[in-house]
């Protein structure tokens, strides 16, 4: 038999060494946390009958009890098995990172744990990576060989744009899924205007109101602030466009700092004005704690 390229056994490697350290954390950690957390929110329809005493009046199927002249109601059972896609940010802004790991490397472990938790809970995992537009959509299946496929594509794809649309992201999965499922946004949300205010608005009220969806969202210390190091130069990895900075002047230090904070409050309010569940997580610390606040939060 030929041998493997020595770059497809170095992926085999990083497949199987995400594989080892995100299934064992999903077992002792997640699985638990996520079942609590996911199970018994997705509710299906299961049949009409008549209204007893103390059952709740929310319930009822108005038409069905004008058409019989008699009080019915809907009933519905929990769905036991829920479909879950992972919206994975795959933008050039992810290959940031001056801590112990790039954004996108921080993402890709989260989207592993998430994947293998779904897993054990015997749901359907997919995903959709995007840029500026959907690179690639994985349509959710089950099996471990269908996990490894999506951690495979996490840590080779390489997108065709550079840019970032989470707008784009969300309608497509707003339209190519139907039926309700639970949502993971995984991305830096660095999707705004030159103030700072959120470009993906309305399709994260519609994705919102058709999907249970929650948002990740992965960040760097250095993101934040400016050192103060000179003239430098610096280029935008999603645009290319590049220019000189004099990071000593207060003004331009306070400046970026004052965008990064508007852009971050701005997407916090979102979230809460549409009831969105979210964390920030950044590539300094350990995201097993933070995902277990999301979690024990729902």
């Amino acid at each position: 038999m030929p041998s493997s390229s020595p770059d497809a056994t170095s992926l085999l490697k990083k497949v199987r060494k995400i594989e080892i350290k995100t299934r064992a954390l999903s077992h002792q950690i997640f699985a638990g946390e996520y079942h609590s957390a996911f199970k018994g929110r997705g509710m299906a329809f299961s049949e009409v009958r008549e209204y007893r005493w103390g059952d709740d009046v929310r319930s009822m199927d108005w038409n069905v009890t004008a058409r019989l002249r008699s009080p019915y109601i809907k009933v519905f059972e929990e769905e036991r098995e829920l479909t879950v896609v992972l919206l994975v940010d795959v933008s050039k802004s992810g290959l940031f990172g001056t801590a112990v790991t790039t954004k996108r490397e921080l993402l890709a472990e989260i989207a592993a744990v998430l994947s293998f938790s779904a897993s054990i809970n015997n749901d359907k995992v997919g995903a959709l990576f995007f840029s500026d537009r959907v690179e690639k959509f994985i349509p959710p299946k089950k099996g471990r060989s269908h996990l490894l496929h999506i951690i495979r594509e996490m840590l080779e794809l390489r997108p065709e744009s550079g840019a970032t649309d989470v707008g784009a992201a969300l309608r497509f999965i707003t339209n190519a899924v139907k039926k309700k499922c639970t949502v993971f946004l995984l991305s830096d949300m660095l999707d705004t205007d030159r103030d700072g205010r959120p470009l993906y608005e309305e399709a994260l009220k519609v994705a919102a109101g058709r999907h249970d969806l929650s948002v990740i969202r992965i960040r760097d210390p250095r993101e934040e602030s400016i050192p103060a190091v000179g003239l430098v130069h610096v280029k935008d990895s999603e645009t290319g466009a590049s220019s000189w900075v004099n990071t000593d002047s207060r003004a331009v230090r306070d400046s970026y700092a004052e965008w990064f904070r508007t852009a971050s409050a701005e997407a916090r309010k979102l979230f809460n004005r549409y009831r969105i569940d979210s964390v920030d997580i950044s590539t300094d610390e350990d995201y097993v704690r933070a995902l277990m606040g999301l979690f024990q939060g729902r």
